[in-house]
C-alpha cells in the first residue's frame, strides 16, 4: 500500500552488538542478507515490513525510513516537483528497487517498490 512504512534500517558501528541490542530489546532475529556489499542483517515484523542492521558508513546516525511506492520513478518525479531531492532508482535483485530521498527540509527517507522481477547488479 503506498505510503505504508515497509523498513527501516539501523546504521551501526558495531554489527554485533547492535543485534543484541535490538534482539534483546523486542525478540528481533536476524539474518545476514548475502546480496549486499557490505554487513547487513535484516529482520521481520511482519508480512509486510522489516527491518535491517547494517554496517555504518563513516558519520551515518539515525535510522532511515522507506515508504511503499507503487512507482518508484513516479515518486521520484514527484518528489522533485515538490522541491525534494530523489536519487535514481536501484535494484534489489528479486525483490525491488529503493532510492534515497530528502524532503524540503533535508529529512532523509527511503522510496520502496517490490518487484521480483528486479534485475542482478
Amino acid at each position: 500500500m503506498a505510503g505504508q512504512m515497509v523498513h527501516v534500517e539501523i546504521p551501526a558501528g558495531d554489527t554485533v552488538k547492535a543485534r543484541e541490542f535490538w534482539s534483546g530489546l523486542f525478540g528481533w532475529q536476524f539474518e545476514e542478507y548475502a546480496g549486499s556489499p557490505t554487513e547487513y542483517y535484516m529482520t521481520r515484523f511482519s508480512e509486510t515490513q522489516g527491518g535491517a542492521i547494517g554496517a555504518a558508513d563513516g558519520d551515518t546516525r539515525g535510522a532511515r525510513l522507506y515508504f511503499d511506492v507503487d512507482d518508484i520513478n513516479e515518486a521520484n518525479a514527484r518528489v522533485r516537483e515538490l522541491g525534494g531531492e530523489a536519487a535514481d532508482a536501484m535494484p534489489v535483485p528479486g525483490m525491488g528497487w529503493f532510492s534515497f530521498i530528502k524532503d524540503t527540509e533535508g529529512n532523509e527517507f527511503g522510496l520502496w517498490q517490490s518487484d521480483e522481477n528486479a534485475p542482478g547488479g
